[in-house]
């Protein structure tokens, strides 16, 4: 069953990325999955597998007023 991710969600991804950030804001949906790293704005495209393979977390983002 797929994960049920939405474009402004933020994930930990189990590996850190060079820059040392783990955590990857959700930019495009569809066939392939669209991160940017919140740490230095670059930007990846993962194919769902991918990145359902590599995803650790949901990170809770503070609630809205």
């Amino acid at each position: 069953m797929p994960l049920d991710v939405q474009v402004g969600d933020v994930v930990r991804l189990r590996k850190p990325h060079p820059c040392g950030g783990y955590d990857w804001q959700v930019v495009r949906i569809g066939a392939d999955i669209g991160l940017k790293c919140l740490t230095c704005d670059h930007r990846v495209l993962l194919t769902r597998r991918e990145f359902e393979k590599r995803v650790k977390t949901f990170v809770p983002r503070a609630q809205e007023p």
